[in-house]
């Protein structure tokens, strides 16, 4: 369902372009109903091009009309990209910032007459298999939170946390994309030093990560339990698994996760 809400974006990068992509694409907000500023006039082009969206270097012509504005900004140019677009907003328009590290009292603090949502979306919503974890504001309640969960919902799934846990998201969700790729390099090099050819390697690696992952969203079944019913008495999963259970390949995961929230914490003391 396509829908005419006016949507205003400050940045241009990856991750505002993941966004776009899930909007577009999934027939969720109409291309002309989005506009973006950014200050590389090229990156303007390749997005309008790309999307059929509106791009420009600068946001003081959709401000006043625009019903959300979407932070996505570099940590370093939230302060004065707030500043910036506090004064020319429309009111009641919803903020919502995806900007690594950037608090919703801060946010609140620059548009006092908003609601805030804060989010912690992953690129894979550019394919539309994207996950969101999104915290409301003191002034946001269940309009603001269905209007987040429409938008960052668009293409992928979503979950309503306490700001407290978003750090541990970015651990997670927003940091394990690049886990599982390096998963998947390292599947796909097994493969090739096994015989396969690497493309086919590359299609068998994904398609069973893709696989598996859809069996855990869709069973009731754990993921222990999933994995003890491939995995034979002596067999070949077996011989696997205590490879990899040897190699630590468990606890570098949890490091990984443990250590990349602790890193979200601290940026967002700075």
């Amino acid at each position: 369902m396509q829908h005419n809400i006016q949507i205003g974006m400050i940045g241009g990068g990856a991750m505002a372009e993941a966004l776009i992509a899930g909007l577009v694409q999934s027939d969720t907000v109409l291309p002309h109903c989005i506009s973006v500023s950014e200050h590389k006039a090229m990156r303007c082009d390749t997005l309008a091009q790309r999307y059929g969206i509106h791009a420009q270097v600068g946001a003081e012509s959709f401000l006043p009309r625009i019903d959300v504005l979407i932070l996505a900004v570099k940590p370093t140019a939230a302060a004065t990209a707030m500043e910036e677009t506090a004064p020319l907003l429309k009111e009641g328009s919803l903020v919502l910032s995806i900007v690594a590290g950037l608090t919703i009292s801060e946010i609140e603090a620059a548009y006092p007459a908003h609601p805030v949502v804060r989010a912690m979306p992953n690129t894979p919503l550019a394919v539309g298999a994207g996950m969101s974890a999104f915290a409301c504001g003191t002034h946001a309640g269940d309009a603001a939170s269905a209007i987040a969960e429409l938008i960052l919902g668009a293409a992928g799934r979503t979950v309503l946390v306490q700001e407290g846990n978003l750090d541990a998201v970015t651990g997670l969700s927003g940091s394990g994309p690049a886990y599982a790729f390096l998963m998947l390099e390292a599947l796909i090099d097994g493969g090739v030093a096994a015989g396969l050819k690497r493309e086919t390697a590359a299609v068998l690696a994904a398609q069973t990560l893709l696989g598996a992952a859809q069996m855990v969203l869709t069973e009731k079944s754990s993921p222990a339990d999933l994995r003890a019913a491939v995995t034979s008495p002596a067999g070949t999963t077996a011989a696997g698994l205590r490879v990899i259970e040897r190699a630590g390949v468990r606890s570098a995961l949890i490091e990984a996760v443990l250590a990349a929230t602790a890193r979200s914490g601290e940026l967002g003391r700075r």
